[in-house]
């Protein structure tokens, strides 16, 4: 019973702590990706045009505004325009992001699995492109192979790009729309002059202040100025990740409940077991306090025992996912290819503060039995 009952404890910390990492992970995976497109928020002209492509608005003016807001991290300018793009076999329409590192450098360097990112040379805009595998793929392009894309406008425009690598982020979202390329690109197609933007993307220190932040910033913005919040501009995605997190919370519940469970079972057949012994010692004079508090300890020995083993096989398990990635994913179904590890010590001990202190009302509980035992009757006891 008690190898039982460490088990018990052990394989109920072990699975919490590699439940929580990997959701974090998950979660942090996915808002990761989302993020390296869209950043936390969005500024743009205000206009009623539901199209991608917007209205320009100064950029250089626009960036000092929004760097007096001290949540901000980081900004980045950006401009999108529809295209057409045919190859020899086939033809597929995208949205072309044009991106500028001037501000810093993109996180869209993370999704990166083949090739080299874009380079942005002095004298003029560059001719480099990144697709996505979804779309080289559709397309039967690689790194290295050249397309032509055709712009929608008056007149029509027709662009030859080379593909300078290639993306994945496993979100279709992005994967089947997105081309990334050069904003002097698009500012040339637009008759731009260098000053303008489509639009500029800010990163905040703290992503878990969005909604304060964005409230404040839109109350203190250009009146012409619209403010897109992430959250808004892909909710099922988000709306999604609180489902998961909320079937996590329910399933570390159902663990703990199932660890303490078995340790109150436990000290119940070890007060059985125990009967005659505990006759006796009353017999002897010992007080219902001090017999209780033999059991006690006993108990929270296996808790501690059973924790520490947990931490160890929990830990472990999630090092070795960490840095050998034995367990793969299919990106077609959950938008990466190994299962993810986050790191978080607060919550691992947390996690370890919860199951010690259920674990100590558990043992508890079943002591207060021993003050019923009569010692004639616990000695004849069998």
């Amino acid at each position: 019973m008690t190898k039982i009952a460490i088990i018990s404890i052990a394989l109920g910390v072990a699975v919490m702590i590699v439940s929580f990492a990997i959701l974090e992970g998950f979660r942090n995976e996915i808002q990761s990706k989302i993020f390296s497109f869209g950043a936390h928020l969005q500024v743009s002209k205000y206009d009623t045009n539901n199209s991608l492509e917007v209205e320009p608005i100064g950029g250089p003016r626009l960036i000092k505004d929004l760097h007096r807001f001290k949540q901000v991290k980081s900004t980045q300018s950006f401009a999108r325009k529809t295209a057409i793009i045919k190859t020899k076999e086939e033809v597929l329409g995208v949205v072309l992001k044009g991106i500028d590192e001037k501000d810093g450098i993109s996180p869209m360097r993370e999704n990166l699995v083949q090739g080299k990112f874009l380079s942005f040379p002095d004298s003029a805009a560059s001719t480099d492109v990144l697709l996505s595998r979804k779309v080289a793929d559709k397309l039967r392009l690689k790194v290295g192979d050249a397309a032509l894309f055709y712009f929608i406008q008056n007149p029509p425009r027709v662009r030859k790009f080379n593909v300078k690598g290639i993306y994945q982020t496993g979100l279709d979202e992005f994967d089947e729309v997105y081309i990334i390329g050069d904003i002097r690109q698009i500012r040339e197609l637009n008759a731009w002059p260098d000053s303008l933007v489509g639009g500029v993307e800010v990163v905040l220190k703290d992503f878990n202040q969005l909604d304060p932040v964005s409230d404040h910033m839109y109350e203190n913005l250009r009146y012409d100025l619209k403010l897109d919040k992430i959250t808004d501009q892909y909710a099922q995605l988000f709306d999604w990740l609180k489902l998961l997190n909320r079937n996590v919370v329910i399933f570390l519940i159902l663990i703990i409940f199932v660890a303490t469970f078995n340790m109150v079972a436990t000290i119940f057949i070890m007060i059985l077991e125990r009967t005659n012994m505990i006759g006796v010692l009353k017999a002897l004079g010992a007080t219902d306090n001090q017999i209780r508090s033999m059991f006690f300890y006993r108990g929270l020995s296996l808790t501690l025992r059973g924790m520490v083993y947990g931490n160890l096989i929990g830990l472990g398990f999630c090092a070795i996912q960490y840095f050998f990635h034995p367990i793969p994913l299919d990106p077609e179904n959950y938008y990466m290819d190994r299962v993810p590890i986050f790191w978080d010590p607060t919550m691992v001990v947390v996690l370890n503060v919860a199951t010690f202190l259920t674990s100590l009302l558990a043992v508890l509980i079943p002591t207060y039995l021993i003050s019923r035992i009569r010692p004639v009757a616990a000695i004849k006891f069998d």
